[in-house]
C-alpha cells in the first residue's frame, strides 16, 4: 500500500510513531479483521522505509537525511526488541522489514549496523526456516539501490547467522540458500567496479556463509553428512572462482579471502591431485545430485566449479601460504602429473577454464601457464599408449584446451606471457602421437577465425612435416624404391596435407581467400605448398600426391591463378589510394578515361589501405605465386 500524499509531508519521526501505534491497536482490537489491519500497517511501514531509503541513496552526504534515517532505524530496532511486542506482529514485520532495511545500504556505517541488528533480532525470535525463505527472497528481488554490494552484504550477514540455528533438514535448507548467494556473486563479479571496497566486504560475508555451512557439517559429523559436505565443497570452489574473477586484479585484497577458503579443501576431500586431475568435482557433483529431480536447474549456479578447482591449484602456484593452509604439497602433485599421462591430460583440460575466462587477471593466467609448463617439462610418455587406443574423449579435451591456449597467445598484451603460452602449446601438442597431433592441428586450423593464428599453426604443421621427413630418411625410408606406407613415420606426408592447403587457398565457401584480411594464412599456405613441392621433387617421392599432373593442373588453375588476380587487384587498391589525393585532384580526374585503378570506389581502397602490412603481404604473396607458377611449369616441361 502506497503512502498517501498527506503522509509524505508528515515528519518522519511522527509518521513512524503513527504506523507503529497502528500495530498496537491491531493487536488489542476485538475486531475479527485485526490481522488485515496488521498487514496494512506492515505494508505502510515498508513503503515509508523505501521512500526514506531512496532519499538516502539520492543524497548520501546529506547529514540531516542520514540522521533522520538513523533515528528511524533505531526506533524500529527498539520497537521490535521490546518484550511487550506481540509475536504475531513481529512475524508479520519479519516478512517485509529485512528487505526494506537492507535498502539503507547507501547510508552510513552506523545505519548499516542498525539494519543488521534489526535482521538479527528477527532471526533470534522468529522461525529460522521462515527467515531463511525471507532472506533468500530478498536476494532474488531486483535491487535498484545505489550500493547493491552492501545491500547483499547485509542479507548475507543474516543468512550466515540463520543457517547455524536451523535444526532439521540441513541439506534441504542449505540447498535453498546457496543458489541465490552464488547467483549474486556471479552477477557482482562481472558487473561491479572491482575497486569498490564494499565488494571485498561482500565476499568476506560470503565466506561467513561458507563458515556457517562448515559448522553444520561438523554438527552432523558421525551422521549421514556426505551430501551436505559435497554441496559445501562445490560451494567453496564456486566462491573461489567468483572471488578470483572479481578481485584477482588486486592480489593483496584477493589472496586473504582465498586463503580462508583453502582451509576447507581437505575437509571436502579436495586435495590438489583430486582437484586438477582426479575427478574430485565430478565425484562431489554425483553425490549432490543423487535423488534430485531438478538437477539441471540446480547445477546452473555451479557453472564455474571447474574454474574454481583449477584456480585452487594455481593459487598454490602463486603463494607458498596456500599449500600450507590446505596441508598439501604442490611439488609432489607436479611430479605425479609428469609421470602419468592420462592425469596430465586431465590437468590440461581443467586449466583451459582459466585461459577462457575473459575477466580473469592476466597475472593469474600467467601462473596457470607456468603450472602447465612445469608439468609438461620432463614429462614421461605413456609407453602403453598407442595409436590403436580409443582416446577420442581425451583428444577432444586437449583440442579444446589448445584452443584456449591460443586465446592467450593472441590476446595477452605481455610478450612474455605470449611466449610462455606458445611454448606450452607446443609441449602439449608434442605429448600426443603423430596421428592425433595431425588431427588436432588440422582441426585447429579449420576452426580458427584468425588469419595470423592459422599462419602460426601452418608453420607448426610444416615443422612436423620436416621432423617426419628427417625421421623417415634416418630409418632408410627416404630412398626412391621404398614404397610409401601409412605408418607412424608418414602421418603428415599424406594426401590430407594437400587437402589442408586447398582448404586455405580455395575455401569451401568458394573463391580465393579474402585479401588482405587473410593474407597471413594464404602466404603461410603457399609457403607450405612450396615446401611440399620442393621436398617431394628433391626426394623423388609423391607421398602427398602434389606432383601428379592432375593436382599440378588443379593447383595452377584453381588456387594460383585466382590468387594472382586477387593479389594484383589488391595492389591496384593501394595505387588507387595513393593516387586519390585531395578532393581537388579527384575532381580533375572526373570524366577522364579509366586507367584501371578507378575501378575501385574510395571506401574499398581505404579498406585495403587500412592494414599497414597489407602491401608487403600482397607483394610477398605475388612473389610466391610467381615462384610456384615457374615450378609447376618446369614440372610439366620435365
Amino acid at each position: 500500500m502506497s503512502i498517501s500524499p498527506e503522509n509524505l509531508n508528515t515528519p518522519p519521526a511522527i509518521r513512524l510513531s503513527q504506523i507503529l501505534a497502528s500495530f498496537s491497536s491491531s493487536t488489542t482490537s476485538i475486531e475479527p479483521r485485526n490481522s488485515s489491519q496488521s498487514a496494512i500497517s506492515t505494508s505502510e511501514l515498508a513503503d515509508f522505509l523505501n521512500t526514506l531509503s531512496d532519499s538516502v541513496a539520492e543524497d548520501p552526504e546529506n547529514a540531516q537525511i542520514e540522521n533522520t534515517a538513523f533515528e528511524v532505524l533505531s526506533e524500529i530496532y527498539t520497537y521490535i526488541s521490546s518484550t511487550s511486542i506481540d509475536q504475531d506482529v513481529k512475524d508479520a514485520l519479519s516478512f517485509e522489514l529485512p528487505k526494506a532495511v537492507a535498502r539503507f545500504s547507501s547510508g552510513s556505517k552506523r545505519c548499516i549496523d542498525v539494519c543488521e541488528s534489526i535482521i538479527d533480532s528477527f532471526i533470534a525470535t522468529c522461525s529460522p526456516r521462515d527467515m531463511l525463505s525471507i532472506l533468500c527472497e530478498a536476494l532474488d528481488c531486483e535491487v535498484t539501490v545505489y550500493n547493491s554490494c552492501q545491500y547483499y552484504a547485509i542479507i548475507f550477514s543474516g543468512l550466515a547467522k540463520v543457517l547455524t540455528i536451523i535444526e532439521r533438514r540441513h541439506f534441504e535448507q542449505v540447498k535453498v540458500a546457496i543458489p541465490g548467494v552464488l547467483k549474486v556473486l556471479k552477477s557482482i563479479s562481472t558487473e561491479t567496479d572491482n575497486e569498490d571496497a564494499d565488494v571485498e566486504d561482500l565476499f568476506s560475508k560470503t565466506i561467513g556463509i561458507a563458515s556457517s555451512i562448515y559448522t553444520i557439517c561438523v554438527k552432523l559429523e558421525g551422521k549421514d553428512n556426505e551430501k551436505i559436505r559435497a554441496l559445501f565443497g562445490l560451494t567453496i570452489l564456486q566462491i573461489m572462482a567468483s572471488t578470483s574473477v572479481c578481485l584477482g586484479h588486486a592480489i593483496s585484497r584477493c589472496f586473504p579471502l582465498v586463503l580462508q577458503l583453502y582451509q576447507y579443501l581437505q575437509y571436502c576431500q579436495l586435495p590438489y591431485l583430486n582437484l586438477i586431475a582426479g575427478g574430485g568435482v565430478d565425484k562431489l557433483t554425483s553425490i549432490v545430485l543423487q535423488g534430485m529431480d531438478d538437477e539441471e536447474d540446480f547445477m546452473i549456479c555451479f557453472s564455474h566449479v571447474n574454474l574454481g578447482a583449477a584456480l585452487a591449484v594455481v593459487w598454490g602456484q602463486m603463494s607458498n601460504e596456500a599449500p600450507l593452509a590446505a596441508e598439501m604439497d604442490l611439488a609432489k602433485v607436479k611430479d605425479e602429473l609428469k609421470s602419468h599421462q592420462t592425469e596430465r591430460w586431465q590437468a590440461v583440460g581443467l586449466l583451459r577454464h582459466i585461459f577462457l575466462c575473459v575477466n580473469l587477471s592476466w597475472l593469474i593466467k600467467k601462473h596457470a601457464i607456468q603450472f602447465l609448463l612445469d608439468i609438461m617439462k620432463g614429462s614421461v610418455p605413456d609407453n602403453s599408449y598407442d595409436e590403436h587406443e580409443d582416446n577420442s574423449v581425451c583428444m577432444l579435451s586437449l583440442r579444446a584446451s589448445l584452443q584456449a591456449v591460443q586465446m592467450v597467445i593472441m590476446y595477452a598484451s605481455d610478450r612474455v606471457i605470449r611466449k610462455m603460452a606458445f611454448d606450452a602449446f607446443k609441449m602439449v601438442l608434442a605429448d600426443v602421437l603423430a596421428r592425433e597431433r595431425f588431427d588436432i592441428l588440422v582441426s585447429l586450423i579449420k576452426h580458427s577465425d584468425s588469419s595470423s593464428m592459422i599462419a602460426i599453426l601452418l608453420d607448426l604443421f610444416r615443422e612436423e612435416m620436416h621432423k617426419e621427413c628427417r625421421r623417415r630418411v634416418a630409418n632408410g625410408n627416404g630412398f626412391p624404391e621404398v614404397k610409401y606406407l601409412e605408418s607412424q613415420n608418414n602421418v603428415f606426408w599424406s594426401v590430407q596435407t594437400l587437402e589442408l592447403v586447398e582448404f586455405i587457398l580455395k575455401p569451401p565457401q568458394g573463391g580465393p581467400p579474402i585479401l588482405p584480411e587473410n593474407s597471413d594464412a594464404a602466404l603461410s599456405a603457399l609457403n607450405l605448398y612450396r615446401y611440399i613441392l620442393i621436398t617431394e621433387s628433391t626426394g623423388k617421392t609423391n607421398y602427398t600426391g602434389a606432383l601428379s599432373k592432375e593436382n599440378l593442373r588443379k593447383s595452377y588453375k584453381e588456387w594460383l591463378l585466382p590468387l594472382r588476380v586477387l593479389g594484383n587487384y589488391t595492389l591496384v587498391g593501394y595505387k588507387c589510394f595513393s593516387r586519390e589525393g585531395s578532393s581537388e585532384s579527384a575532381k580533375q580526374r572526373k570524366g577522364k578515361p579509366s586507367q584501371g585503378y578507378e575501378i575501385m570506389n574510395v571506401e574499398e581502397c581505404r579498406r585495403i589501405r587500412a592494414s599497414s602490412e597489407g602491401l608487403v603481404h600482397a607483394r610477398g604473396l605475388l612473389c610466391m605465386v610467381c615462384f610456384l607458377f615457374a615450378f609447376i611449369s618446369a614440372c610439366f616441361v620435365l
